[in-house]
């Protein structure tokens, strides 16, 4: 069975047509420079006025942010707190107690006990999302080990990126395209976590919103979005 995301390439919105241009690479790697990566597979196929978009964990792979399990050194802390993270459809998340590690590494442990507190109480009033809007971005950009299926990445927790605004501001100024990096899935989380001047953080997140980059082994960590006469 094949794990290709199958998706509409274009869709209109706000009355105009825009087409999507998932762009395959190779499997990424710390070594990797992303504006070479761009360079190399992104730049050939673009025109003028496209924009380009980055997904958060091939990006956060090249600044060498996937951790393997094997070195995690998982604390109580964390094994309690990975227990009382809710379930959803789209990963685990912070139910893993390395991904739950990774992320008390990088908030620290006072702010993620903290958090843990008020998500709880959120919960008891129905109200959901406090957890990580107290733990911060950094702590909800945590991909658990078994969310990507492609080697060595499935045996890795990946760290969200570092600096992602900057990252697309420098990619602007090295290409002069738009540049966007993303954070989505399949059921429909759509979210611009850095972008450069003049890309639309309502519109990039609608017109990405049905993940045309894929989840799976698609190996397209790059997106050419492109308005259509």
């Amino acid at each position: 069975m094949s794990n290709t995301k199958v998706f509409e390439p274009v869709i209109s919105l706000y009355g105009q047509r825009f087409e999507r241009i998932p762009v395959k690479t190779r499997i990424l790697s710390p070594d990797d420079n992303i504006a070479d990566i761009v360079r190399s597979y992104a730049l050939p196929m673009m025109q003028e006025g496209d924009i380009l978009t980055i997904s958060e964990s091939p990006l956060a792979i090249t600044q060498g942010r996937a951790v393997p399990v094997s070195d995690i050194n998982v604390s109580y802390t964390a094994r309690i707190l990975s227990r009382c993270v809710a379930k959803v459809p789209y990963g685990i998340g912070l139910g893993a107690p390395t991904s739950m590690q990774c992320a008390i590494d990088e908030t620290g442990k006072l702010r993620i006990i903290f958090a843990a507190m008020i998500g709880a109480a959120g919960k008891l009033i129905g109200r959901k999302g406090d957890f990580y809007r107290v733990a911060g971005m950094q702590a909800a950009l945590v991909d658990a080990a078994t969310t990507s299926p492609v080697p060595p990445y499935n045996e890795t927790v990946i760290k969200g990126p570092l600096h992602p605004q900057q990252v697309c501001e420098d990619l602007q100024a090295e290409f002069g395209f738009g540049f966007a990096v993303m954070d989505i899935n399949d059921i429909g989380g759509s979210w611009m976590i850095g972008g450069s001047k003049n890309v639309s953080k309502h519109f990039i997140e609608r017109v990405m919103k049905d993940n045309p980059q894929g989840q799976g082994a698609e190996l397209t960590p790059l997106c050419i979005v492109r308005r259509l006469a």
